[in-house]
């Protein structure tokens, strides 16, 4: 029979790094310095930021006042290429990352196939997504099109990596039994993993088409289409209020997915 666990009674403090008073007083004097030798290194211009408050309280002035009829017809357009975009990113990124997550798992896959996905995830998450649309856009020009690759890229390694280390974690003992059997790869693929990591892969899906949303916002700033470059024109030309308007659009969509998907994670898992 095991021994119960025992768990302490009371809280014990943590042993210190460094014991001797003094030292601790040395590395908080050396913060302290570095602290100040870093900000001083900013070189701020007060000037351009008591414009920069300036033209902050104009667009709080425009947000608080929005403006949805004037540029309506931009609005709507770029909204349904973000919606577009975030939609078949994230199905394309799903579709691909399921086979590279397999690939990447070391219980499942041999030792060439897992490096080799293991550097395309690490290549991936490597770029963030800003990066990889000015890269784009730079091949296929502005648009939509250099947004959907931006984001399926990000998909990519965002539910690879997930899917591998999920499909790690599953219980040896289904593998184990499929394969006594003598089921094939696929077999055990299909009948010992799917099962277990198919919850976990919806809600990560959900979760991934809450981001694609969101990013889509931020790289239509660099020319990849969708809402952001709607909203970067406005401001640009001073129109907080359009400005404004389209930020609460942003807003409300995004608590609209991030609820419903919320939702759906829980009912699915």
């Amino acid at each position: 029979m095991q021994a119960p666990v025992m768990y302490p009674s009371r809280w014990k403090r943590p042993p210190q790094i460094f014991t001797d008073p003094l030292w601790r007083r040395i590395l908080f004097i050396g913060a302290a310095v570095y602290l100040v030798l870093a900000l001083a290194t900013i070189d701020a211009n007060w000037a351009r930021i008591a414009e920069g408050w300036e033209r902050g309280l104009r667009f709080i002035g425009g947000f608080l006042q929005p403006d949805f009829a004037s540029r309506w017809n931009d609005i709507s357009k770029g909204l349904i290429e973000s919606l577009t975009m975030t939609l078949t990113s994230t199905v394309v990124g799903v579709l691909i990352s399921v086979p590279i997550g397999i690939g990447a798992a070391r219980n499942v896959a041999p030792a060439w196939i897992y490096y080799i996905c293991r550097s395309i995830i690490a290549a991936s998450r490597a770029l963030q997504e800003i990066i990889v649309a000015i890269f784009f856009v730079a091949m296929f020009g502005f648009g939509p099109f250099a947004g959907f690759l931006t984001l399926a890229f990000g998909t990519i390694g965002f539910l690879s990596k997930l899917l591998a280390e999920d499909i790690e974690d599953i219980d040896e003992a289904q593998a184990e039994a499929i394969r006594a059997t003598g089921a094939s790869w696929a077999q055990m693929v299909n009948y010992a993993i799917q099962p277990q990591v198919m919850p976990r892969l919806i809600g990560l899906s959900l979760y991934r088409l809450d981001i694609n949303f969101r990013e889509s916002s931020v790289i239509g700033i660099v020319g990849a289409g969708g809402i952001g470059a709607t909203l970067n024109t406005a401001i640009d030309r001073y129109e907080y209020d359009s400005a404004g308007a389209i930020l609460l659009i942003i807003i409300g969509l995004v608590m609209v997915a991030e609820y419903g998907s919320s939702y759906l994670r829980k009912f699915l898992q």
